[in-house]
């Protein structure tokens, strides 16, 4: 599988670098270039464009400017000169955003994530897989499943607690919950998901996971605890 990919920067070395950079990549391939985003739109007309490589400071109108007409875009990464417009560039839901110079293989790597999270958004059952995307911040993280301690509900966020880090995400907590693989996390309570492997003990109605206390629900207490536990323990 290749990335078809469209370059639209009105520089020429910004342009015939990019170029370079895009004849390097193996599951990259080049479509076209284009120099005003007049050129870009008339060259993604077919829907045959995965990835635009797409310049913010343009004549006529800014690369922020023609995403925003834009009514289905394909996987975009902004480059610019500079990073005034990065908050605004993830707020369009950008994979990545490259800051002029770019060195090879900080382009791989925003390359690398627009190709996974290209693969991730094509294939409806994720149940395979060892890792999803989620918006956090403005920007597209890749969450390996394995890392997933626990997911708690926040009103209409949902926080996903890793001994990484946390990471807020704008969605709810049973979206969430259909992405994950079933054998491995359960809800455990309204409010909570729990990683199955990560807990280490089970009290009560209480799960400890690290130094967390996850709530278990009444209804859902012998359940829970013959998933982690197994029903040969149970009859000891």
């Amino acid at each position: 599988m290749k990335l078809r990919c469209l370059i639209v920067d009105d520089e020429p070395l910004a342009r015939k670098g990019m170029e370079e950079y895009v004849l390097a990549v193996p599951f990259l391939e080049l479509l076209g270039t284009a120099t005003r985003t007049y050129e870009a739109a008339e060259k993604m007309k077919g829907g045959n464009v995965d990835l635009l490589l797409l310049d913010i400071q343009m004549p006529n109108q800014t690369g922020i400017e023609f995403l925003r007409s834009i009514s289905e875009p394909p996987l975009v990464i902004l480059t610019t000169a500079f990073n005034a417009y990065a908050l605004e560039g993830y707020e369009l839901d950008v994979v990545d955003y490259l800051v002029k110079p770019i060195p090879f293989e900080r382009f791989l790597k925003a390359a690398t994530k627009a190709r996974d999270y290209y693969q991730y958004r094509r294939n409806p059952d994720h149940s395979g897989e060892d890792h999803l995307f989620v918006k956090s911040s403005g920007k597209l993280e890749r969450v390996r499943l394995g890392e997933i301690e626990f997911v708690e509900a926040m009103q209409n966020y949902i926080i996903i607690h890793r001994p990484a880090g946390k990471l807020i995400v704008y969605m709810t907590l049973s979206g969430f919950e259909r992405q994950l693989p079933g054998e491995r996390f359960m809800r455990v309570h309204k409010s909570f998901i729990a990683s199955l492997a990560h807990v280490n003990t089970i009290e009560g109605h209480t799960l400890h996971i690290g130094p967390h206390r996850i709530p278990v629900s009444r209804s859902l207490r012998e359940e829970v605890t013959r998933r982690i536990v197994g029903n040969d323990q149970l009859r000891r």
